[in-house]
């Protein structure tokens, strides 16, 4: 973390909501895409985010390193979208669909976010911090609240049911496509 945003956060945390606004300013764009890659609705993603805005102001002065600003504020949106999928579970097909992307894209595109979706929750979120999120595993482990083992073992043992999930969607499909013909 850079000196400049350590300083807003040492700010924000003694109450300056103008230091809070560029901390939330430089991580919005992180923010949303990690909503986005839970929730994959734009809505929910961005009422996911303005929640976990708001909580983070509150919550503020309860900061106790201000290096670990990105770990404390990606606690809390995990947090916000746990509450936010227990309150509804569906998800439409119609948000998958994507502009000018060929027909099998689209399907592999949904086989792996439902793959995703699937895993146990401490599974998928590891994966999603990871590979969607680059974070390393020290910061995944503070977010979680884990040992850097045991994320390891969360991609280890992620990966190895993706891969079993999606080997057998896609046989599926190649049968299905056999015997349709």
């Amino acid at each position: 973390m850079e000196k400049d945003t350590t300083q807003l956060v040492q700010k924000a945390i003694k109450g300056s909501k103008s230091a809070y606004g560029e901390l939330i300013a430089d991580y919005q764009v992180y923010l949303y895409k990690t909503a986005f890659l839970y929730l994959k609705n734009e809505a929910d993603s961005l009422d996911a985010v303005q929640e976990c805005v708001t909580r983070g102001l509150i919550g503020i002065k309860k900061l106790k390193e201000p290096k670990y600003f990105k770990t404390w504020i990606t606690r809390i949106l995990l947090n916000c979208i746990c509450q936010d999928r227990r309150k509804a579970q569906t998800v439409s097909l119609d948000e998958y669909t994507e502009k000018g992307v060929e027909n099998y894209l689209i399907e592999e595109k949904i086989d792996l976010y439902d793959a995703i979706d699937s895993l146990k929750e401490n599974y998928k979120t590891a994966v999603i911090l990871f590979y969607f999120q680059e974070l390393k595993i020290k910061e995944i482990a503070r977010i979680m609240g884990i040992p850097d083992g045991n994320v390891k073992v969360c991609l280890y043992r992620a990966k190895k049911q993706l891969k079993n999930l999606l080997s057998n969607q896609t046989t599926q499909r190649k049968e299905g496509l056999r015997y349709a013909k």
